[in-house]
């Protein structure tokens, strides 16, 4: 099965040997007076991706590593851009994209992915000369991301019967936004991100994709990534559903 992983529409060029993905559960156990035990089941929670080990070649091409194309020259870069790149994520304080794609070894098709905004949680960087040579290996660390909608406190007045002046706070949902008809893609933006911000509703990613399914394909055949992926580019102009 051949294997590709982007963090930001970034492509790393060794996808690690083993990934471990864990689905967190939530469900809680109460003792009733009887002293009997239910279980109360609740969503799952947050997911946590573990990568142990993470090669980052550091000054040569491998036959079995991964890399764009730069029009007909392949993009090779050293561990060092992607080690910058990891340590800007981490102090950024916000939310990365995470992919990673499974096809198979002949890259004829693309079976299924793992597709979602992470945080980067903590990494490790470990330079062993005997087992990686000049090469640097990096420990990640994510968790997903999932975003909510903010809430604001207002001051709402009443008289009481005796002539008191009572004021209470009510809790009101940010007003959502109008979306617009159309989309311009900036650096850094993913699907679920556009449909956050654009429709309110992280889950409409699907919608955005279908109605540009064509023009995201041809975008990134361009620019030399695989076509099943939801890849953008700065400068994409995206319809938006209504």
């Amino acid at each position: 099965m051949a294997y590709y992983m982007y963090i930001e529409n970034i492509l790393f060029p060794v996808t690690p040997g083993k990934i471990s993905t864990k689905i967190n559960g939530r469900n809680e156990t109460l003792t009733l007076i009887n002293e009997g035990e239910v279980n109360l089941i609740k969503s799952p929670g947050l997911t946590e991706i573990e990568i142990d080990e993470l090669l980052l070649p550091a000054v040569q091409i491998y036959p079995f590593a991964n890399y764009p194309l730069s029009g007909k020259l392949t993009e090779f870069h050293e561990a060092k851009y992607y080690l910058d790149l990891l340590e800007k994520w981490k102090k950024g304080k916000k939310p990365v994209h995470w992919k990673l794609l499974r096809g198979l070894p002949d890259g004829s098709s693309f079976l299924w992915d793992s597709d979602m905004d992470v945080t980067i949680e903590d990494y490790e960087i470990v330079e062993d000369a005997e087992e990686y040579g000049l090469d640097v290996c990096v420990k990640l660390s994510m968790k997903q991301y999932k975003y909510f909608g903010s809430k604001k406190l207002i001051p709402k007045s009443k008289r009481t019967k005796s002539g008191q002046i009572v004021v209470q706070m009510k809790r009101v949902r940010a007003k959502k936004k109008n979306a617009a008809k159309s989309y311009t893609v900036k650096k850094g933006d993913s699907l679920r991100g556009i449909a956050k911000k654009q429709l309110n509703n992280t889950n409409r990613w699907k919608e955005i994709y279908k109605l540009n399914k064509k023009k995201i394909q041809s975008a990134a055949k361009k620019h030399g990534k695989p076509e099943n992926g939801q890849w953008l580019f700065s400068g994409m102009k995206l319809t938006l559903p209504k």
